[in-house]
């Protein structure tokens, strides 16, 4: 069990370091750039739900942001998700170094908490946007705790619930998911093998809104396979290789979202700054070992080598044969596509950096005061990424949408056909937000948004467009309106801002329903929105109900705890 006088100093630290890193991504706006869209107000559509047409990659994320932005702002519930997923992730790996390193007591458990947020892959993930990803990133350090805990009390039902609340938060995207189910795999592996069919069940359930909309839904799930892969693999950083970027916790494959100090040759100096944080924690690890309960012992060799064999596996499949060979894989195993993006799974490495980082603290702490022991290791890991801080360099900062946009949400009803996007495509570069962004109509109205789900990197197509959008693109260019009609497209929404071909005469000539400075609304009568069955609606909200279901009973869990643990502590001055 975490010491309760180590607790607040472990969220005063998440608190500083989330304000530190987001910076002015904490003022007022909205979140638009690569695959960060907050908008105002965002809504239950098929999409939201997983059981469009394209694949459940943002379940149950948008239907939890739909649902909390009907009473919230929605640009407010994305910062306050990111700022505590920041918090959550300092305070859960600072919880898993008092827990398994409890020699290194506050002080280590402090150092933990710092490796846990200030890294290159909490960096470069912020600046892809992936806010959501982060959270099932911060889940890491508390399941493994929490399967601890379940291990030593397997009848407690309260430690069942946190446990199963916890493989929620970590689920808010499928990615997250599949993190999560990894970590408890191994560390149940580690202490308690027969409670793992207790746990998968638990995962199962947390992981039914993508699962149940990969099998009711429309779309395909099949990755690309190599090409995939080879757009999505590990980047190599100057002077490391891949061995070095994976050992650094670095390698994002979109060289836009790096920070700028790990595109230069200050990453290797960064890199072996991690490293003999790294490698010394190690070897205060073993040399303590003795000292710790058995389980305990077990789950910390266990997560060494999960960080060894994540390390070799993403470096290996980085390049030559390896690369090949898992281009292979993921092209065959269904679903393989959540696998392609490799250097993600880095996170799986950070529960062992974090308890390195705290042992290497505590080892210190025989020769020199803990203040400076805390200062040393510190020092060596927030120096080599200052850029990491005010939004990684003031390049993570809210934007104001114009007024056309508010204008139009305003406009489009549910029931009166899709909307089509001109130019076509969701990848956008608006005049007022910094970079690539994701299309924020599909958020921002309440009826379904054609997105073509053509993905392209480096100008090569990865992801092909869905039948379905392609025939509305066809549609729209040869300016066949009956046509749009009778695939269900009620509206067209021209982007006047963006480059593009110019809309075929025979939409532009008629009549817009709403016209601005950015945005053209033209109506196509007799339309009727596309939808999924009624069968497979209610079969996904049935699954985001017991993942919702999961994550409040975890919440309501964690409350009684902490009451009586205060109580018990009352008690027994």
């Amino acid at each position: 069990m975490a010491r309760p006088r180590s607790l607040p100093w472990l969220y005063l630290v998440g608190v500083v370091a989330a304000v530190t890193i987001l910076g002015p991504a904490l003022g007022p706006g909205y979140l638009l750039y690569r695959d960060a869209v907050s908008t105002t107000r965002s809504f239950v559509t098929d999409a939201a739900l997983g059981i469009g047409d394209l694949a459940p990659r943002a379940v149950p994320q948008d239907w939890f942001v739909a649902l909390a932005s009907s009473v919230v702002d929605g640009g407010l519930v994305v910062r306050l998700v990111l700022f505590g997923a920041l918090v959550a992730a300092a305070v859960g790996y600072g919880r898993l170094a008092l827990r398994l390193v409890p020699a290194a007591g506050r002080s280590g458990a402090v150092a933990a908490a710092i490796i846990g947020v200030w890294n290159p892959f909490v960096a470069e993930r912020l600046l892809q946007g992936h806010w959501s990803l982060l959270a099932g990133y911060a889940a890491l350090g508390w399941l493994v705790v929490a399967a601890l805990d379940v291990a030593d009390r397997p009848r407690s039902t309260t430690r069942w619930l946190q446990f199963g609340g916890l493989l929620a938060a970590a689920g808010l995207t499928p990615t997250g998911s599949v993190l999560a189910v990894i970590v408890v795999i191994v560390t149940a592996v580690a202490t308690r093998p027969r409670l793992l069919p207790g746990y998968l069940v638990l995962w199962c359930c947390s992981a039914l809104p993508w699962l149940v909309a990969t099998a009711v839904g429309g779309a395909s799930v099949d990755s690309d396979g190599a090409l995939g892969v080879r757009a999505f693999g590990l980047r190599s950083e100057p002077f490391l290789g891949p061995v070095g970027t994976a050992l650094g916790l670095g390698g994002i494959w979109n060289a836009d979202a790096v920070p700028t100090s790990r595109t230069i040759w200050w990453a290797a100096v960064a890199t072996v700054c991690l490293l003999v944080v790294i490698v010394a924690g190690s070897v205060m690890l073993w040399r303590g070992r003795a000292g710790l309960p058995a389980p305990d012992r077990s789950v910390v060799g266990a997560l060494g080598g999960l960080a060894a064999v994540v390390v070799i596996v993403v470096a290996v499949t980085a390049v030559g044969p390896g690369r090949d060979a898992f281009g292979w894989v993921v092209g065959a195993v269904p679903g393989g596509g959540l696998l392609r993006d490799g250097q993600k799974f880095l996170a799986l490495a950070v529960p062992f950096v974090a308890v390195a980082c705290a042992a290497i603290v505590g080892g210190l702490r025989r020769y020199v005061p803990a203040g400076f022991a805390l200062a040393a290791v510190g020092l060596l890991v927030v120096a080599p990424l200052p850029d990491l801080a005010l939004g990684v360099g003031g390049r993570v900062t809210p934007v104001t949408y114009p007024a056309d946009w508010s204008a139009v949400a305003a406009i489009v009803g549910p029931d009166d056909g899709a909307v089509a996007l001109w130019p076509p495509g969701t990848v956008r570069h608006y005049p007022y937000a910094d970079g690539a962004s994701l299309d924020p109509a599909s958020r921002m109205l309440r009826a379904p948004v054609v997105e073509s789900g053509e993905l392209r990197v480096d100008g090569r197509v990865i992801d092909p467009r869905s039948p379905a959008a392609g025939e509305v693109e066809s549609a729209l260019r040869s300016g066949d309106v009956d046509r749009l009609r009778s695939l269900g497209v009620g509206w067209v929404l021209v982007e006047d801002n963006l480059s593009g071909d110019p809309l075929p005469p025979a939409v532009g000539v008629m009549t817009p329903t709403f016209s601005g400075d950015s945005l053209t609304l033209i109506r196509i009568e007799g339309a009727q929105s596309p939808s999924a069955s009624t069968a497979a609606r209610v079969a996904a909200w049935t699954a985001h109900l017991m993942w919702a279901a999961m994550l409040i009973g975890g919440a309501v869990a964690v409350a009684y705890s902490t009451v009586s643990g205060l109580r018990a502590q009352r008690r027994g001055r």
